[in-house]
């Protein structure tokens, strides 16, 4: 440890802390700390690693009330598994819902004020300046779910946003169909981001080249929300399908094409992302990539017990693939 100290310009206490998951030094040198430990061949003592084996711990788990707004119900299904993967480890959960507020004022989530919490989830990408401040200020372990940061570098478990998204849009050109809008906001979340890049990878295989008109946006670039300050626009020439950053996003779509007079499938196929389509928004059963949920809640629990209990464990961003389920809203299109 001292020569690792020597090495990072630290004292070994603080080597000493960061190696063994105390309080006391952020999030970022610990991992810088890490790194160069493994770098160096270190390994935890194994009477340690045996001593801290078994234990039960708590998790504090924050996501931002952007994301669960109205139908917006895929990041509750995903803290009911997280919450449910960590009772079967032993371990507890304690849910903070960040206001859009308190995102704004950079006020820190309070259960890391109560210091209750040993680890911490965060669901869904925050306001940069938020995150950054954050980052600063944790001094506990923690893991991104369903989004990275920009440089990658701190440990997150995400689904295959890029190969699923070139998937679906794989599958309307096995359709038959040459004209494929996308739906999202493209640089709103990083996710949608990933998606909307696999559906270019797509379009650009195909040798089809992007129509801009066609990528329509699905929320207020604002707020997020959907369901307030939004409306749709669609273009004049429509596309024949239109690939959707999610089922919400899908299933609002194809309630606001028929309002306009277009059938789905006959007339114009969509499909989504996710595989949670909330009930009552459409009566058509959208085709959809399934995000591995469960997959993904299992990973960052486990992934998080590994870094409070020093084991030995791959560092850095995980992905977690998932598969296309097959619905109602996709037609072929003949020749």
């Amino acid at each position: 440890m001292a020569d690792i100290a020597q090495e990072m310009g630290v004292s070994t206490v603080t080597v000493s802390k960061a190696l063994s998951d105390q309080k006391g030094v952020s999030e970022a040198l610990r991992v810088k700390i890490k790194k160069k430990a493994q770098e160096m061949g270190y390994q935890l003592p194994a009477a340690h690693v045996r001593e801290r084996a078994g234990r039960s711990y708590t998790f504090g788990v924050i996501v931002s009330d952007r994301f669960l707004a109205k139908y917006e119900s895929f990041y509750w299904n995903l803290y009911q598994e997280v919450a449910t993967a960590a009772v079967q480890k032993g371990c507890f959960t304690m849910l903070e819902v960040l206001k859009a507020e308190d995102e704004e004022k950079l006020v820190m989530p309070r259960l890391l004020g109560e210091r209750k919490a040993e680890g911490l989830i965060i669901i869904g990408s925050l306001q940069e300046v938020y995150m950054e401040k954050l980052i600063e200020q944790v001094d506990i372990p923690f893991i991104l779910l369903d989004f990275t940061d920009r440089n990658g570098a701190y440990d997150a478990v995400v689904s295959n946003s890029y190969m699923g998204m070139y998937r679906m849009t794989n599958y309307l050109f096995d359709m038959g169909h040459r004209k494929i809008g996308f739906v999202g906001n493209v640089f709103f979340t990083g996710s949608i981001t990933d998606r909307f890049f696999g559906y270019l990878k797509s379009l650009a295989e195909h040798g089809v080249e992007l129509q801009k008109e066609w990528v329509l946006q699905d929320r207020n670039q604002q707020t997020g929300r959907s369901d307030i300050g939004f409306a749709w626009k669609l273009p004049e020439r429509m596309p024949t399908a239109f690939v959707c950053n999610n089922d919400v996003a899908a299933a609002n779509l194809v309630e606001h094409l028929q309002q306009k007079g277009y059938r789905v499938p006959q007339d114009i196929s969509v499909v989504g992302y996710d595989n949670y389509q909330p009930p009552g928004l459409c009566d058509v059963r959208i085709t959809t990539y399934e995000v591995n949920m469960s997959g993904m809640a299992e990973q960052t629990v486990g992934n998080l017990i590994s870094k409070l209990s020093g084991e030995n464990y791959k560092q850095g961003v995980t992905i977690v693939d998932g598969r296309i389920v097959y619905k109602e809203s996709v037609c072929e299109v003949k020749a």
